[in-house]
């Protein structure tokens, strides 16, 4: 009887996390982006990295996607670690002419804690992260998105920094699948076809 009991309670408990993990903030649309190509040495932008970030500033502004304008109204960028204040370099340019604030209360392997913030969120926004490519996987799968169908090998490739990741939730904070993908930018010369 009592395993029975024990495996009723973890069975219950187990489905609640997985439940909770698959929710996202609701009515809305999450965009995310790994941060602007490296320097040789440092903690900022290479000059094609700066580029891109200004290049963001218009890009965003004016994100459009299967006619919908998709302009963010909210921005996280990852905290600013030792090694790397990219992520929020990144963005800053575009924060700036839209006149956001970027949230960086989250190093970019507390990915658990900013989907819970965001599904705290109140609905309808469009929101825009800048995180570190090798922890972007986990914050997919926080977010209750599956990595494997997103990025090759479920990894995001050292040498890419041209794509966006478009989450879609539904009212109720689902993931849609058939409104999530992966784009390419076609921002700068050289950037993926």
């Amino acid at each position: 009887m009592y395993r029975f009991v024990f495996t009723a309670v973890l069975l219950v408990s187990t489905l609640t996390l997985a439940a909770d993990s698959q929710n996202g903030p609701k009515d809305s649309v999450v965009l995310i982006i790994r941060h602007a190509e490296n320097p040789a040495s440092g903690r900022g932008l290479a000059p094609r990295g700066q580029q891109r970030a200004e290049a963001y500033k218009h890009y965003f502004k004016k994100f459009t996607v299967d006619s919908k304008q998709l302009r963010p109204d909210v921005i996280f960028a990852a905290k600013d670690s030792k090694q790397s204040q990219r992520p929020r370099l990144t963005v800053e340019p575009f924060a700036k002419a839209a006149k956001l604030r970027i949230d960086t209360r989250f190093g970019s392997n507390r990915s658990a804690e900013l989907a819970a913030d965001l599904r705290a969120t109140e609905p309808g926004k469009r929101i825009l992260i800048c995180w570190r490519h090798g922890d972007i996987p986990e914050l997919l799968r926080a977010l209750g998105a599956n990595p494997e169908t997103l990025l090759p090998h479920g990894k995001w490739p050292d040498s890419v920094y041209d794509w966006v990741i478009l989450l879609s939730y539904d009212q109720d904070g689902r993931l849609i699948p058939a409104s999530t993908r992966r784009i390419n930018e076609h921002l700068m010369p050289g950037d993926s076809q």
